[in-house]
């Protein structure tokens, strides 16, 4: 990155902290294998560089004092894509999963606690023993939080919620009558986490592929962007966080409005924007 580039970065991020500032924010890191494509590298050197934007979106993030991101780094869906390209994925999430947590200057600046969230009994025992190790190195980093999804879904989420309210039950540790909507967020893998803020899926596909459906069904700012995840720099990221500050006053009213159990239809509304329609008008 020039001076120039750097400079007016960090003016930008300072007049951002002017405003509201998201405290949660999930990434759906779409379009790796086909911006490889695009740039005739392959699909693997298109998942590296996707991680390389990762760590730069990350260090953004950081700056401005974002307090939780969370990734969808692998779907439990992506078991049935070609073996080449799940060892590729298992590869790479050992690679980039041992530097976090051992050279990463960013982890060490920001104080990031890593945290792999989803079905880790599906993965090979070698990435697991990986994720252990970066959990565990950081385990005591709480200034800030990385959340790499990784086997995840929402439904597996929610299934893992219901069988431990279940158990609860089972162990006289809960009573039917108990179990509410809080309850079941208390279950989930997101449950120390502040609530999302803003959900960004880049490559241009409309829809949320099974993540973190329950945090971002209720005030979340989401965005679909029309680029692939590898193109995605801090000056497509500002626009979105102009926007989100604009609605910050309404969402934070819409949950206030939920916890007090108020919330009418309007409230309950997901906010949806397209970043190609906004362009248009």
């Amino acid at each position: 990155m020039s001076t120039f580039n750097r400079t007016m970065r960090a003016v930008a991020i300072k007049a951002l902290q002017c405003g509201s500032i998201p405290q949660h924010i999930g990434l759906i890191m779409d379009g790796n294998r086909r911006y490889g494509r695009k740039v005739h590298v392959g699909n693997g050197k298109g998942y590296y560089l996707g991680y390389e934007t990762l760590e730069e979106i990350l260090a953004v993030c950081m700056e401005m004092g974002v307090k939780v991101v969370t990734v969808y780094a692998f779907s439990i869906e992506n078991f049935k894509r070609p073996a080449d390209q799940v060892e590729t994925l298992m590869e790479l999430a050992k690679t980039k999963l041992a530097e976090l947590c051992e050279q990463s200057e960013l982890v060490r600046q920001y104080g990031i606690g890593i945290r792999v969230l989803g079905d880790t009994s599906l993965l090979p025992e070698d990435v697991r023993k990986v994720i252990r190790k970066a959990v565990d190195l950081t385990k005591k980093n709480n200034r800030a939080i990385l959340n790499m999804c990784f086997p995840y879904t929402s439904r597996e989420e929610l299934t893992m919620a219901t069988r431990s309210l279940v158990s609860g039950i089972e162990a006289h540790d809960l009573n039917p009558s108990d179990i509410s909507t809080s309850v079941l967020e208390e279950s989930l893998y997101t449950r120390s986490c502040p609530p999302m803020d803003i959900l960004i899926r880049t490559s241009g596909e409309i829809r949320l592929s099974d993540f973190m459906l329950w945090q971002s069904s209720r005030a979340c700012h989401v965005e679909f962007v029309d680029c692939f995840w590898p193109e995605f720099t801090f000056w497509k990221l500002l626009p979105i966080l102009l926007r989100y500050q604009l609605r910050a006053t309404s969402i934070a009213q819409s949950r206030r409005e939920h916890a007090r159990g108020l919330c009418d239809d309007e409230s309950e509304e997901l906010v949806r924007v397209d970043a190609g329609d906004l362009r248009d008008r």
